[in-house]
């Protein structure tokens, strides 16, 4: 006779509805001894995901989307297990771990609905796709793969990410407007000076990738501005429009300048697009969403150019500067950085030699996009039909 777990399993996890979910949830329920095994199993499943390229971040995002946030109190707690057994984790990861979720308690409120919502979890974790590894797996040689090396934040990101933390939490537009201008000034020289010393020690570094989540409401105006954001900071940003991301492709330090911007950008915005809404609702209008829809691809489309426009400026004196270095044997910046884009082109396009550029349909409503112009221009840091590159394939 089978066990008890296989029986629950077969029953929950390879069929649909909620019948199965209840036959299987009744069977663990009736057998405390089933306990320790149903969650080792979900480790199991944990693990799978990192073999398929997810990393803690990434499942908990697509956990909180399709189920609840008791699933994902499960999620956090196997993630937090599974991945304790671990000596070493993977760049990147420790910051994931240490922004889990609180894990859910076992068997609350009670043993049916504990294994439910379990059995729920695992069911959606065995249908997770492979997805383009940014990274390797837990316990996995690294060959082949580009590790950032391990090392203390270095002293211009924290200046940049206290300017960005000031440029959320004043409520005058001005001093907003300059402090994330001078953070984006901060972040093109930051990577001018990497790009130079590189070229200088003849490193072998590659270019590598991290996700950022790109979530629902008004996610395409979202991933317009981390495109933005990630374009103006010499990386590539692809975007999987049905899980929710984007995969930036970038040399170390412009990938952690675009996660720090592109979150500082998306506060603001939205701050802006409330204040903006609710003086628009005042007035008794009541079209919300596509106000807010309109606001946002403005803001990301406005940005886009100014981001652009502040990161030639910031170029174009390094290489003043450095052209009257050409005397003590320095490289020439242009093409250092020439050559830097080609090694993150031709590394995006080795993760995804399948996309597709897709026009975005234009904004509707003309109140929305004058705000949120405006408000990209207090952002300070930086047409209709943008384009992104979506991880979708050709159909």
């Amino acid at each position: 006779m089978e066990p008890v777990i296989d029986q629950a399993f077969a029953a929950a996890l390879y069929s649909e509805g909620d019948a199965g979910l209840d036959t299987g949830a009744s069977l663990l329920a009736a057998d405390p001894t089933a306990d320790a095994e149903l969650f080792r199993r979900g480790e199991e499943f944990v693990r799978r995901a990192w073999e398929r390229g997810w990393q803690p971040a990434d499942v908990v995002r697509v956990v909180r989307r399709e189920l609840d946030e008791t699933a994902v109190g499960l999620a956090a707690s196997l993630i937090a297990s599974e991945t304790g057994r671990y000596e070493q984790l993977p760049p990147r990861w420790r910051s994931q771990l240490d922004g889990l979720p609180a894990a859910s308690p076992r068997n609350r409120p009670d043993r049916f609905s504990y294994a439910s919502a379990l059995l729920g979890l695992y069911r959606l974790l065995l249908r997770f796709p492979a997805i383009e590894p940014v990274g390797p797996p837990p316990g996995a040689s690294p060959h082949g793969l580009h590790l950032p090396p391990a090392h203390d934040e270095p002293r211009m990101l924290t200046r940049i990410r206290a300017l960005l933390a000031k440029a959320e939490a004043t409520g005058f537009p001005e001093e907003a407007e300059a402090l994330t201008t001078k953070a984006q000034e901060l972040m093109a020289r930051h990577s001018i000076d990497e790009a130079l010393l590189a070229a200088r020690t003849h490193s072998k570094e590659a270019p590598g990738a991290c996700r950022i989540g790109v979530d629902a409401p008004y996610e395409t105006a979202k991933a317009i501005l981390l495109d933005a954001v990630a374009s103006a900071n010499r990386c590539r940003a692809v975007w999987n429009s049905d899980l929710g991301f984007s995969t930036v492709v970038g040399f170390e330090p412009d990938l952690e300048a675009v996660e720090l911007l592109y979150t500082s950008l998306l506060v603001q915005g939205t701050v802006a697009m409330t204040k903006a809404e609710a003086g628009q609702r005042a007035g008794g209008r009541k079209r919300t969403k596509t106000f807010r829809q309109s606001f946002l691809m403005a803001y990301a489309q406005r940005l886009g150019s100014r981001l652009a426009a502040d990161t030639a400026r910031v170029t174009a004196a390094a290489e003043v500067e450095t052209e009257s270095e050409a005397g003590v044997a320095a490289p020439h910046l242009l093409p250092v950085l020439a050559a830097r884009d080609m090694a993150v082109t031709d590394t995006a396009e080795r993760m995804f030699p399948e996309t597709t550029t897709a026009r975005v349909r234009g904004a509707t409503d003309l109140d929305g996009w004058t705000h949120g112009t405006a408000a990209a221009d207090r952002a300070r840091v930086g047409g209709t039909g943008p384009e992104i590159h979506d991880r979708r394939r050709n159909r």
